[in-house]
């Protein structure tokens, strides 16, 4: 009876991705009327949950935290390959591109996710557990990879404006790259402990038992429809990109906007899976999909704009202003305040979600 319900389930999650793919290449660099952009919509949010099935059946063939990595990773290599392309076709308007679409991963993911996965798991089992050690190790990372990056260029002197140097853009990605790097190390080799799920009682989960570990051709066939899956997503959001930037010109919002709602669309299977890991107690899991997503975004964006920029012919602006700064300080704080007890309740969810409300309430109305 559990075959005959999950053949249904994976035929879907099969055929959507190669469906997503083939509408992505008869729709690329095209002008879409609206009943076509409807209908990518459709395809792009069904893509999203496929892209969520797969990564879970590869995360548990090969556990945690590789499981948490592999889909970070993926999105985030997906997601630059975005901005870069719309960066070469946006010319100077597209200057702040990857700052805000970065910046917005960031905010997304260490106030939104992470707000609204505590918010789950202490509503449902109490209190929500978690590793501060690995957690705490993954949250400086990130806050060092964000100052780096998007704070320091708006003190720099070399060049006028909110802009790095050639030299300090360098230094700028190749430190973003060993950041990431030793912390890939770190959390998959030397100390794999710190990121695993923990009991209430502290002890370290080493394996899910609700279900049966996928086999290795299961895992591979889910792996290479995952990639299909998130090309499908990255490749449709640019798709309807345009319909977007109308969308907000015509409603007098700011350019910052559409950085905003491409993160979004992009981080949807990353956010999915989090708050299903969060719903099962999985806390650990739900901080490792969040943080390693906005230490991917950053470490990986900053070097691929970086080597762009040797053919683009406009500005790279990357400094925050004055008010994103202040939001991203208190983010901070109130970050490594939640990871130090390791334990969380609903109070630290709905801080983290009251400060996601308002990075989106001052994109909206600075």
């Amino acid at each position: 009876m559990i075959a005959r319900l999950r053949k249904p389930i994976t035929r879907w999650t099969t055929l959507v991705p190669v469906l997503a793919v083939v509408l992505l290449v008869l729709t690329w660099g095209r002008d879409l009327p609206v009943a076509v952009v409807v209908l990518v919509t459709a395809v792009l949010a069904a893509s999203v949950l496929a892209a969520v099935h797969h990564a879970e059946v590869v995360a548990h063939r090969v556990g945690e935290p590789f499981g948490s990595l592999v889909l970070a990773i993926a999105v985030t290599v997906i997601e630059v390959a975005l901005i870069v392309t719309l960066m070469v076709d946006g010319g100077d308007k597209s200057a702040t591109l990857a700052r805000d679409t970065v910046f917005a991963a960031v905010m997304i993911t260490c106030n939104g996710v992470v707000g609204i996965c505590l918010l789950v798991a202490s509503l449902r089992h109490g209190t929500a557990v978690f590793n501060p050690e690995g957690t705490g190790a993954a949250l400086a990372t990130v806050a060092t990879l964000a100052t780096l990056s998007l704070v320091l260029p708006t003190f720099t002197t070399s060049k006028p404006g909110p802009e790095f140097s050639s030299v300090q853009l360098t230094f700028a990605a190749l430190s973003s790259l060993t950041l990431y790097a030793l912390f890939v190390a770190t959390q998959t080799v030397r100390h794999r402990d710190y990121f695993l799920p923990v009991t209430r009682q502290g002890e370290v989960i080493t394996a899910d038992d609700h279900a049966g570990v996928p086999s290795s051709r299961a895992a591979l066939s889910s792996l290479g429809l995952l990639g299909l899956a998130l090309v499908g997503v990255v490749g449709l959001a640019k798709g309807v990109s345009p319909t977007i930037e109308s969308g907000v010109e015509a409603a007098g919002l700011r350019q910052a906007v559409v950085g905003v709602v491409i993160a979004l669309l992009v981080l949807l299977p990353e956010t999915i899976a989090a708050l299903r890991s969060a719903s099962r107690d999985r806390v650990q899991t739900s901080l490792n999909l969040a943080l390693g997503s906005a230490m991917a975004s950053i470490g990986l964006t900053i070097p691929a704009v970086a080597l762009a920029s040797v053919w683009l012919s406009g500005p790279l602006v990357l400094g925050l202003g004055a008010t994103y700064m202040v939001l991203l300080a208190l983010t901070v704080v109130v970050s490594s305040l939640t990871v130090v007890p390791g334990r969380a309740t609903p109070l630290q969810g709905g801080v983290h979600l009251v400060l996601f409300l308002a990075y989106l309430e001052l994109a909206v109305n600075p």
